[in-house]
């Protein structure tokens, strides 16, 4: 079995520039060590990309705080990352989720079994976004969180992302590296049934 990861946007801007936070400052040891733990070719990442006009965009008009302008210190992955990964395929994505990163992955699940982790930014902006999308691709597919790995705009929308992606058959990795499922935390009965 292929077991793919995903890093999703850990661009600067994110982790300490326009959109930085403390919480993204704090995951990037974890997400370095989480990378060396695949081989190499087996890393891709995403890179959220803007343009000058991203205020006139509906997510600038939504989020108007310019970020991630493609060509930018901002928008470089941040290098304790790329050093980390340096054969990694990065997709520039305009929008929250890669289509193309999804497409890719779904051509690889061609070839065999496969298992697909992700970490990285937003939890609860791109990094679900990604994994709904990959979740739609590749129904058969495992794919996983590691908590540990992702930070959210705040903690709890950063808990909520993650419930929400439990609630859609992703994994979330629990603190000994089993998932939430393993431990039987996930009620698999429809709802009008547990009567």
């Amino acid at each position: 079995m292929e077991r793919y990861l995903v890093v999703i946007d850990m661009q600067k801007d994110f982790i300490d520039g326009a959109l930085g936070s403390e919480m993204a400052q704090a995951i990037v040891p974890a997400v370095v060590k989480k990378i060396k733990e695949y081989k190499p070719e087996r890393v891709y990442a995403t890179r959220d990309t803007h343009f000058e006009n991203y205020l006139e965009t509906l997510e600038g008009k939504k989020l108007p705080v310019i970020h991630c302008i493609k060509g930018s210190e901002g928008w470089q992955i941040h290098p304790e990352v790329k050093a980390a990964m340096p054969e990694a395929k990065i997709f520039d994505k305009y929008t929250f989720g890669s289509e193309e990163l999804a497409k890719e992955l779904y051509q690889r699940s061609l070839r065999g079994e496969m298992e697909i982790e992700l970490a990285g930014l937003c939890t609860d902006i791109c990094v679900v976004s990604n994994a709904l999308l990959l979740r739609a691709k590749l129904p058969g597919t495992v794919i996983r969180i590691d908590p540990k790995c992702c930070a959210g705009v705040t903690e709890e929308t950063h808990k909520a992302a993650l419930e929400t992606m439990r609630m859609c058959q992703i994994d979330i990795l629990t603190g000994d590296g089993s998932t939430s499922e393993e431990e039987g935390a996930t009620e698999t009965m429809p709802v009008e049934e547990k009567k």
